[in-house]
């Protein structure tokens, strides 16, 4: 990024384009997070199941993310690792009242986080403990110590308690992910 791309991103002139990746397993509210930053006349009322994958666009700050939002199903979850290369910042969304399948999300987070287009950089990655008004639900705390987060030395993360139908801890985590990705994405241009 030249001098004069920088003092007008700065500025508030020019917005830097970012990409994320949206991940978690089926029915952990992944495209209810998305859903929810979209502009107002955009949102959708009624959240269908993710086939394969949906591209969604946001602004935060003076950042305009593409969202990739990916299936969670276990057929689909093989398409996640194409789109690690291109990308700024990960929300991993963790149904935090489904303890059954925590063993899972934590293969599933092992296997991203070992992948070659991920293991070596140094990539943001912001984990909404989401559904916090169900019952049974998990505390962030545990939800972090289930995953083992406090082993990942080598990047950047942060865990947000969550309901992305009430909007709760949304904001608060993308305000992180989007400093993040600002220090990540100036620092190398």
């Amino acid at each position: 990024m030249g001098l004069f791309s920088k003092f007008a991103f700065f500025l508030g002139v020019r917005k830097k384009e970012v990409n994320v990746l949206v991940v978690g397993l089926n029915n952990s509210g992944k495209s209810t997070v998305v859903n929810h930053f979209k502009n107002e006349e955009e949102r959708v009322t009624e959240i269908v199941p993710t086939v394969g994958f949906s591209v969604e666009k946001f602004q935060n700050q003076n950042l305009a993310f593409t969202a990739f939002d990916m299936s969670g199903h276990g057929r689909y979850r093989d398409l996640w690792e194409h789109y690690y290369k291109d990308c700024h910042g990960i929300i991993f969304v963790v149904d935090s009242s489904d303890r059954l399948r925590l063993v899972v999300v934590k293969e599933e987070l092992d296997l991203l986080l070992q992948h070659p287009d991920i293991c070596n950089r140094k990539i943001p990655v912001l984990f909404f403990a989401n559904k916090m008004d169900c019952k049974d639900a998990l505390s962030s705390v545990k939800i972090a110590a289930g995953l083992g987060l406090d082993k990942i030395m080598d990047k950047p993360w942060h865990i947000a308690a969550s309901n992305a139908l009430t909007g709760e801890g949304l904001q608060e985590g993308v305000e992180w992910l989007t400093q993040q990705i600002r220090d990540v994405v100036l620092n190398k241009s």
